[in-house]
């Protein structure tokens, strides 16, 4: 079960509900694997609401990684998202809610 407190969201993914966690280090995945330079440049980056797919497969990836789970991102793309596309995105936006505040 997902603590907000802690910047943690829940999400179905392959039927079963999956804890994601933007830690620091997964932080830290994001800003060198999106070349964002830094928080802020992280932050700034999905406060526009523009997402490319790519983004969606970093944060989910740094997200389930942060919350536990060992899965690539080769992993994360052949997997089932509740929702699809959209489902994804929504997650995503929890995520980033839940790391960065409302803003993000």
């Amino acid at each position: 079960m997902a603590n907000p407190r802690r910047g943690e969201v829940s999400a179905m993914i392959e039927g079963e509900e999956k804890v994601l966690c933007l830690t620091l280090g997964a932080l830290a995945e994001l800003e060198a694997r999106l070349q964002a330079g830094d928080l802020v440049g992280l932050s700034e980056r999905f406060s526009g609401g523009r997402v490319t797919a790519r983004d969606l497969t970093a944060i989910l990836g740094a997200g389930l990684r942060g919350g536990g789970h060992a899965v690539s991102e080769d992993d994360l793309a052949r997997m089932h998202i509740e929702g699809g596309l959209k489902g994804a995105a929504e997650i995503a936006a929890r995520l980033l809610r839940a790391t960065f505040g409302e803003a993000a």
